[in-house]
């Protein structure tokens, strides 16, 4: 017999704060009900698909990321749904029948404005269902909230991403509350068995949690306020891979970064503070991201100098987690010059929390 199941879905890209007011909604009533957390995730990402600036997107976690951030908030299942043209064109009573033939959703959490479907419908138009309505985080900073404290924070809804072809699943969130709503129609195909989407904002207001304003963030290298709004330290994850060996020429060796996951967004150029987890163990580190201009470089590359640490690790997995940004990468006139820099960034990176 299958479990009944209380259900959200979206990307999630990230698993950011915003996100995780709407998880611990989803495990809370999960919990209550004594029923399964379930999360239906989309891979890949809608606009790979909808080739809507595929060519510059860049994501804030790859699946394997997301998977795992989401078992950390609590949930007990993460579904996974391939993303197609098909899929996107998918009107909201299609969707809703997909999803009643795979989960026993008991309850849906949903947020403000939601529009389900190619054919943008709310929940309302579609039939009687038990819906839980979980407002946004907005204005998180701007009030001075402490991480993982919800309550109270008085916000207004913004204009959402457009990711699915007319709108399909399609939610916003506005203030952060909760509110049970029950939905009548006339009577049709469809009953409580169901879910919805949610997306992230193009357009919003300066106190929102989206992981557009993430990704900008790190783009711009405003690594410690991207970490505020993921509720996290950013990381990148991949191979440990030959470079130039420059670096040990004058003292500081680096390790050259391959990304696992080839649309992961890097941060902007620069140096940065980063925790390195390497052969099971973690170590403080000094990054620079860019073309290495000072010895002629023209690709960027992620260059990380481990702070006392002089073990072999080519072929490896590594994983950076970024804690803050120290400078802009530049152009040296001497790799003396170059060192003497390096030497003073590593003194400050030494003295970091």
């Amino acid at each position: 017999m299958r479990k009944v199941a209380v259900v959200t879905t979206g990307f999630f890209d990230g698993v950011h704060l915003g996100h995780r007011h709407v998880l611990e909604t989803v495990v809370s009533a999960a919990r209550e009900r004594g029923e399964e957390a379930i999360v239906v995730t989309f891979w890949p990402h809608p606009r790979t698909v909808l080739q809507q600036d595929a060519r510059e997107f860049r994501l804030l976690t790859s699946l394997e990321e997301k998977k795992a951030l989401l078992a950390e908030a609590g949930i007990d299942r993460v579904e996974v749904l391939p993303f197609t043209r098909e899929f996107a064109a998918l009107k909201a009573e299609e969707y809703l029948q997909l999803l009643r033939t795979r989960f026993a959703a008991t309850l849906i959490v949903m947020g403000y404005d939601n529009h389900i479907g190619s054919d943008r419908k709310t929940a309302k138009e579609l039939c009687d269902v038990d819906v839980l309505k979980v407002d946004a985080l907005e204005n998180y900073f701007s009030q001075g909230f402490a991480k993982n404290q919800f309550s109270n924070a008085v916000t207004r809804p913004g204009t959402e991403e457009n990711y699915f072809l007319q709108g399909f699943a399609k939610n916003q969130f506005s203030s952060a509350h909760s509110e049970h709503l029950s939905c009548h129609s006339e009577p049709s195909s469809c009953h409580s068995e169901h879910s919805y989407c949610h997306s992230e904002r193009s357009e919003e207001s300066p106190g929102t949690i989206s992981s557009t304003k993430i990704r900008l963030a790190l783009e711009e290298g405003r690594i410690q306020e991207a970490n505020e709004m993921l509720g996290y330290s950013y990381g990148l994850y991949g191979v440990v891979v030959a470079g130039n060996r420059m670096g040990r020429t004058i003292g500081f060796p680096t390790a050259n970064m391959h990304l696992y996951e080839p649309l992961k967004l890097v941060p902007g150029n620069g140096v940065y503070a980063v925790e390195v987890e390497v052969l099971g163990a973690k170590y403080k580190g000094m990054c620079n991201i860019g073309t290495r201009p000072t010895v002629g470089g023209t690709t960027r590359t992620i260059e990380t100098h481990i702070l006392d640490f002089e073990q072999d690790i080519y072929g490896l997995p590594m994983r950076l987690r970024f804690l803050r940004r120290i400078r802009d990468e530049r152009k040296f006139p001497s790799l003396e010059a170059l060192r003497a820099q390096l030497l003073e960034d590593r003194q400050q990176i030494r003295t970091l929390g």
